[in-house]
């Protein structure tokens, strides 16, 4: 299969012919903690990968041990205390942005967390789709710890839907860690495996839903993004407009074709 030239220079990029890519944060010596050039490159190639067909599902992870340190104090913080307040808004503008793609990509996007998760990388790891965590995959959302609101890059609006408003408030205001089981217990990680296996896990949970129906599983995703805001009318209204268009797309045929002829689908 021939794959979209995606080459960021920041971290490792992947793709595999089962339709999963893979995104590697590569700075294991910093943990991965993120540069502008990362937050740029992250940005792109989400922004790209949305359009890419080949691809189906995505897998973001990191390279040693840990996931995401957050922003990189040395190369980045520093160089924020030079900007004036046009400068530092196009800054969280990017970063905000990098959130927006993640979840406005139209595919399941996973993230195994090898480690640490902080700061930023908390809030990466929030806006994927699913999070399965190493034992070791502890997690916090710094921000308050440096002097900064725990509403970044969209933490405010991601947390309370995962885990409840209660708890939201708790990590977002303290910036304490949780460790892995504690994260698994209240709903922020969806499975907790050993070190060793968190990649293969997340890879073999990824081509399950890149052989899924990836136009349904897109609308499921657009779904769950814009019905937060919506009462229960709007809500229905806009799901019955969804579904009937999904019922017009080839992959349901498929389906029903495949379970008369008791046969695993094959959807497109």
């Amino acid at each position: 299969m021939e794959h979209a030239r995606i080459e960021p220079r920041s971290f490792r990029y992947e793709p595999s012919d089962s339709g999963v890519a893979t995104i590697t944060l590569n700075r294991p010596d910093r943990l991965n903690a993120l540069t502008f050039e990362v937050y740029a490159e992250l940005r792109d190639t989400f922004a790209a990968l949305a359009e890419v067909g080949e691809v189906r599902s995505i897998v973001i992870t990191g390279a040693g041990r840990g996931f995401c340190s957050g922003g990189d104090v040395e190369d980045i913080i520093g160089a924020l205390f030079g900007r004036d307040s046009a400068g530092l808004h196009e800054f969280t503008t990017m970063t905000c942005d990098v959130i927006l793609n993640i979840r406005r990509c139209g595919k399941p996007v996973v993230a195994a967390i090898n480690g640490v998760a902080a700061g930023a990388g908390a809030v990466i790891a929030a806006a994927c789709d699913f999070r399965i965590a190493a034992e070791s995959g502890r997690i916090a959302f710094l921000f308050p710890r440096v002097g900064l609101s725990g509403a970044d890059m969209g933490a405010s609006w991601l947390l309370p839907r995962l885990i409840g408003a209660s708890r939201a408030t708790e990590l977002l205001m303290t910036g304490e860690f949780i460790d892995a089981a504690t994260a698994l217990r209240i709903g922020l990680y969806n499975r907790v495996v050993a070190g060793a296996n968190v990649l293969e896990e997340a890879r073999r949970f990824a081509e399950k839903l890149a052989h899924g129906p990836s136009v349904a599983l897109g609308v499921t995703k657009e779904a769950l993004n814009r019905e937060a805001h919506m009462d229960l009318t709007m809500a229905l209204d806009a799901e019955a407009r969804a579904q009937a268009e999904c019922m017009r797309n080839p992959n349901f045929r498929e389906a029903y074709e495949a379970f008369k002829a008791k046969r695993v689908p094959k959807f497109v």
